[in-house]
């Protein structure tokens, strides 16, 4: 594993190929929901190995070596807490993950590209107060322009998240695949709905 074994997971799912581990920090919450905390199966059995996570689960597959006989993993516990990232990196990704993937002018969610609030040739500056997530053509319909003069409003105003609400954002938005084993681990932390 190249960098910190404890923060490095699978951000491709074609990388994953079969049986990815979901990865938890020691507290048993995943160290990331969007993009889901996960390891290819390899990497599971080496920190396990390497006496780094216990295993919770496991899948109804083997690996063999000549000496050696091993389930895959399908859930993994660090042995050592990791401390959640205070500060939210300013990246395309995350800001979209602010706005939920949506267009902060009509609400639309396809071909979406970011959009300067305050244009900058007008002296904005490229910050989480004042870049949003912006549909091509409601982009093109701004273009330079401010939004009193090009008749827009944004659906709500542009700030930087927290890391907790980027973390609680994600798990709106579950991946593709989600394996039977990982489900009592991605959503008890999340807050009951009250009748």
């Amino acid at each position: 594993m190249d960098g910190d074994f404890r923060t490095e997971f699978v951000r491709e799912p074609a990388a994953l190929k079969q049986h990815p581990a979901l990865v938890l920090n020691a507290d048993y919450r995943p160290l990331s929901y969007y993009p889901l905390s996960l390891w290819p199966w390899q990497e599971a059995i080496k920190a396990a190995w390497l006496n780094r996570v216990d295993i919770v689960a496991e899948y109804d597959a083997w690996v063999r070596s000549p000496s050696t006989e091993i389930r895959i993993p399908s859930v993994v516990v660090l042995k050592d807490f990791v401390q959640p990232r205070k500060r939210v990196a300013f990246t395309r990704f995350n800001l979209f993950l602010r706005d939920e993937f949506r267009c902060q002018y009509c609400g639309s969610k396809g071909d979406l590209t970011f959009d300067h609030v305050v244009p900058r040739a007008s002296g904005g500056i490229t910050s989480w107060e004042n870049v949003v997530a912006a549909c091509a053509p409601c982009n093109l319909r701004k273009g330079s322009k401010s939004l009193r003069k090009a008749g827009m409003s944004l659906r709500k105003p542009p700030r930087a998240p927290v890391a907790d609400e980027l973390r609680n954002q994600g798990r709106k938005f579950p991946p593709n695949h989600l394996h039977e084993s990982w489900m009592d681990y991605l959503y008890w932390d999340a807050e009951l709905e009250q009748t």
